[in-house]
């Protein structure tokens, strides 16, 4: 299949539809996700691309997490042009393109249970009240190698950074890198990460939308070519016992057209004062977000002192210990001035977290908050008394906590709708519970001996 020029992303429907005739197109996937962050994909044949465009494609909506109830269940999908990808691993006759839909209701209006639709309307409402016509991310993937699902069998042994003879990871991040710049996603770095069998693959920066759907299909293709090389990739927060966790590290920056709103070369640090309320403003509500950065049990075993997660709420530029990370300032590169949060890991939601990321941090500037100091000592080391003195809180440590913070959390309902915020509480709700009815093997092995 020849690979398709990239000047049709971003033209008409009507370009799109013949790059597919002209390409020896035969099937169209549609992408969406549902509230959790799980793909979900039909697919289409190119005769019924123009009809998709058009009219959209309907389907039941009922069976779809946090969608609508089987009485209200008919939902339509409508492709967006912008999206258009080959799939690099399908058969080059008869080929096959992916591209992400916005789901609509029967009678066209945007339907409000879609996570891309709420990560686009919270965009709009950045650029209506603040002016900021872009609002940059770059997160930080990381995932663990496994011989397989069943296990925790590991690849290899190396650590951060470690380069080892005859390493099968290397080439497994070599064909993952390679699949994502034929699916026309920028890469900047891959590496092995700190705990063995960890790696990383580090996308560069853009827009949130179009991160939100290279967050998708970058962990598709991890786990796909994974799968071509008889292996298991997962994104699970906290696989290994005694080892790092995985986290996504997560780089935002606000412009107004050209110009970088978060860099002042007379403000404290290089920051502007929008870019210091917008950190506050974090510091203030990433513990009631934190469901959504962080939305399973086992996320809540990787923040946990001495593992490079963040567990206290503080910033600093250098200091890797901290919520938030301000990257030291370097001449001649106002442009890449930004925001590093640390906390969510990467089986989130990539559509909500950043609209949570992106309304905490403009709540900051709404309140005129005040950014604390920065520390820059180890937190973890730094004695509880002294932490109290410095006002300096910590995240939630389980699942229920996070759940009784976001509960009360008029941020969090502003940002999600009404539909989604019940929906995602209530699902979070039913996972603590059947966690708690669990009998651990952590339990057998110190409490069945001994009472």
């Amino acid at each position: 299949m020849k690979k398709i020029k990239k000047e049709i992303n971003g033209k008409k429907a009507e370009a799109v539809v013949k790059a597919c005739y002209d390409n020896d197109i035969k099937f169209i996937k549609l992408w969406f996700t549902d509230i959790l962050g799980f793909l979900k994909s039909f697919s289409i044949t190119k005769e019924e691309l123009e009809k998709a465009f058009t009219e959209g494609m309907g389907f039941d909506g009922s069976s779809i997490q946090g969608f609508t109830r089987i009485d209200e269940s008919d939902m339509i999908a409508i492709p967006d042009p912008d999206t258009l990808s080959t799939i690099p691993w399908r058969p080059t006759e008869n080929g096959v393109v992916r591209m992400f839909a916005d789901i609509y209701n029967p009678d066209r209006t945007p339907f409000e249970g879609d996570p891309r639709y709420i990560l686009k309307r919270n965009l709009e409402y950045a650029k209506e009240k603040f002016g900021y016509d872009h609002f940059y991310v770059g997160p930080e993937l990381e995932y663990f190698y496994f011989k397989n699902s069943s296990g925790t069998e590991l690849l290899d042994k190396g650590g951060y950074f470690d380069l080892t003879p005859r390493d099968e990871a290397i080439d497994l991040r070599r064909d993952t890198v390679l699949a994502l710049e034929q699916m026309g996603i920028k890469v900047e770095y891959c590496h092995h990460e700190v705990a063995p069998s960890q790696h990383e693959i580090d996308l560069r920066y853009t827009d949130a939308l179009r991160m939100a759907d290279n967050v998708m299909t970058y962990r598709l293709v991890v786990k796909e070519i994974a799968y071509q090389h008889d292996v298991y990739a997962t994104f699970m927060p906290k696989p290994l016992i005694g080892q790092n966790g995985s986290g996504m590290h997560t780089h935002m920056s606000c412009f107004k057209g050209s110009k970088n709103a978060f860099f002042d070369p007379k403000g404290q640090y290089f920051l502007s004062k929008d870019a210091q309320q917008f950190v506050a403003g974090l510091l203030k509500y990433v513990p009631e977000s934190t469901t959504i950065l962080n939305q399973w049990v086992n996320s809540y075993k990787r923040l946990v002192t001495g593992y490079e997660a963040p567990v206290y709420l503080s910033w600093a530029q250098r200091n890797r210990s901290d919520l938030i990370r301000v990257p030291m300032y370097k001449p001649g590169k106002e442009h890449a001035t930004r925001i590093e949060l640390r906390s969510p890991d990467p089986s989130c939601n990539p559509y909500l977290t950043f609209a949570v990321l992106l309304r905490a941090g403009l709540k900051g500037m709404e309140e005129k908050l005040v950014v604390p100091e920065p520390v820059e000592e180890n937190v973890y080391h730094m004695p509880e008394a002294e932490r109290k003195r410095r006002k300096i809180g910590m995240l939630p440590g389980s699942l229920y906590e996070a759940l009784q913070l976001t509960e009360k959390s008029q941020l969090v309902k502003e940002t999600l709708g009404d539909h989604v915020f019940t929906e995602f509480v209530e699902n979070k709700k039913v996972e603590w519970d059947n966690y708690r009815k669990f009998v651990t093997n952590y339990e057998l092995e110190k409490y069945l001996p001994i009472l």
